[in-house]
């Protein structure tokens, strides 16, 4: 941590600021240390949430382990609020991605309180893990996340265009299999059907329906071969979106990706993006 400054070197109008560069900055020594710590409870709390899966642990350690996810809640709750009160915009930030993960992460204990279910509030504990990313502050690799995700959005018409006709193909496909197969072979209504569709047309195949006559087995082939195209297109759409982003530089301050790749400098923050 060498290569950060220290909060100690930096100048703050008040507490408040201060702590705001710790808790929600990364550039600082104190500001990686309280990420790196965080890292670390995030990791232990989802490690104890997969060992409490397991009957024979929960059965022998039930008491201590739910007194450490009561540590661990207590540990986010307090974090929780403390963003809350340091951030400049605390409403902004409670209705934020990661505020609202941040709220998820602390409500299973507390809800398990008042409800039964455990099973159910231990898959919303395990969404703290999303949160590794943001504590990491992997820069270049949100570039490239920001660039997928661009990609996507912009592919985004095309696709539903797309995903639509495929609704269409497995409706009407159902719809004839149900006609032309007899029930014996399992389609007895036409949700059965299209079932048998997407299974099919995903090339899944569980095989626990299957056409029994000549003209089923046909429509199944072609079925088949054109689930190819499920994969292939989507990726094709996005895979053009991404090529036409090569012309684009990323910058490593802010993570714009959509700056000319003659650009010098961010159009977003400023920043110098040619050594």
């Amino acid at each position: 941590m060498a290569n950060y400054p220290s909060i100690k070197d930096r100048k703050y109008s008040s507490r408040k600021e201060k702590w705001h560069e710790i808790i929600f900055g990364a550039d600082t020594i104190e500001g990686r240390r309280f990420d790196i710590w965080l890292l670390w409870l995030i990791l232990i709390s989802v490690l104890v949430v997969m060992a409490d899966s397991v009957n024979e642990i929960h059965d022998e350690y039930r008491t201590e382990l739910k007194y450490i996810e009561f540590f661990f809640t207590a540990i986010f709750t307090l974090e929780y609020l403390a963003r809350i009160y340091i951030s400049e915009k605390p409403r902004k930030y409670v209705f934020s991605f990661w505020g609202i993960i941040d709220l998820i992460s602390t409500l299973p204990t507390y809800l398990g309180l008042f409800f039964h279910g455990p099973q159910f509030f231990r898959i919303l504990r395990i969404v703290r893990l999303l949160r590794v990313f943001r504590v990491l502050r992997l820069t270049s690799f949100m570039v490239e996340a920001q660039g997928l995700g661009s990609a996507i959005k912009k592919s985004g018409a095309k696709i539903i265009v797309f995903f639509g006709f495929v609704l269409i193909i497995v409706v009407v496909m159902g719809t004839v299999m149900y006609v032309i197969e007899p029930p014996e072979a399992g389609f007895t209504s036409i949700p059965r059907g299209i079932y048998w569709a997407v299974v099919t047309l995903t090339t899944v195949g569980y095989g626990d329906i299957a056409p029994i006559t000549a003209l089923g087995q046909f429509l199944s082939a072609i079925l088949m071969i054109l689930g190819y195209a499920v994969i292939a297109v989507p990726t094709g759409i996005v895979s053009v979106e991404m090529s036409q982003q090569n012309n684009m530089v990323a910058c490593l301050k802010c993570g714009n990706a959509h700056n000319d790749v003659d650009a010098t400098y961010c159009k977003k923050c400023g920043n110098h993006l040619i050594d």
